[in-house]
């Protein structure tokens, strides 16, 4: 074999092995979408059909007729802490990164060690304090907790996307006349697109798949979360595995769809101020 050869025939068995790669970790998600669509008195075949020959939509029937209204509240729920996260991620990142606050070192040390703190635990001191305001078993509840994951990871990223915004576009602003807030809102933000739609897409994943703050401080109320909808329904339902797995296929969709969308945008925030000119 020349030595020509040999990149590409390197090139070929990398391929492959990521091929194969792939195809084991999604296998899982195939699966699922193969068993919402199986009929229920085919759930025990031995061995188990690897195609749905028999394809039903039962299960998807079952979904639209049970776990709508849990899908609307994660839909508000998640929209709810993107909008909560950027109104307060976006000004402290642009004042960590431009404005140079005293104590901005601590600040982000402190965001830091807040991303480390298990979820567990901050949902017990949420508890207590939900229960005092009235907001336990609420959506206005699991917004402010889920926003509490999400704003420091916010923070973190604009800070590093915002400090690389050059200096001179600040000043030109200023020299029009524009003050602080009228510099990041007209200037700061436009350029930070690439952040924006990083933080927000996270912030949303993060609520919609949260499952510990909505058992912990959701577990009775009328508007629950897909999560808590998918748990009650494998409680009650334990035998109707289509419709389970039909309830999760749906509940899947808006995180694929909005990360097929997005992941140019995810690619160019989340390297942000990695590299300095």
């Amino acid at each position: 074999m020349t030595a020509a050869h040999r990149p590409a025939r390197r090139s070929r068995l990398h391929t492959a092995i990521g091929l194969l790669l792939t195809a084991v970790m999604l296998f899982p998600v195939y699966w699922m979408l193969n068993v919402s669509l199986t009929p229920q008195q085919d759930m025990r075949k031995s061995p188990p059909d690897l195609l749905p020959l028999h394809p039903t939509f039962e299960g998807y029937r079952a979904v639209l007729d049970d776990q709508l209204p849990y899908l609307g509240t994660s839909l508000l729920i998640g929209l709810g802490t993107v909008a909560l996260t950027l109104l307060l991620a976006a000004p402290a990142g642009y004042a960590l990164a431009k404005l140079r606050p005293p104590g901005g070192g601590a600040l982000g040390l402190f965001l830091l060690i807040a991303q480390m703190i298990p979820g567990i635990v901050m949902a017990m001191g949420f508890y207590g304090i939900l229960l005092d305001l009235g907001l336990l078993n609420s959506w206005w509840g699991l917004i402010i907790a889920d926003s509490t994951i999400a704003v420091p990871f916010g923070v973190m990223i604009f800070t590093a996307f915002m400090s690389g915004i050059p200096g001179e576009l600040i000043a030109a602003s200023r020299i029009d006349g524009a003050g602080a807030f009228r510099t990041f809102w007209s200037i700061v933000l436009p350029v930070s697109r690439n952040a924006l739609v990083t933080v927000s897409l996270f912030s949303f994943l993060w609520a919609w798949s949260d499952f510990v703050f909505a058992n912990t401080l959701d577990g009775g109320g009328d508007r629950r979360p897909i999560t808590l909808g998918i748990y009650h329904y494998i409680g009650n339902n334990n035998q109707e595995w289509n419709a389970i797995m039909a309830t999760a296929v749906v509940a899947s969709l808006p995180a694929a769809v909005l990360l097929v969308l997005a992941q140019r945008y995810v690619a160019a925030g989340v390297t942000a101020g990695a590299v300095k000119d």
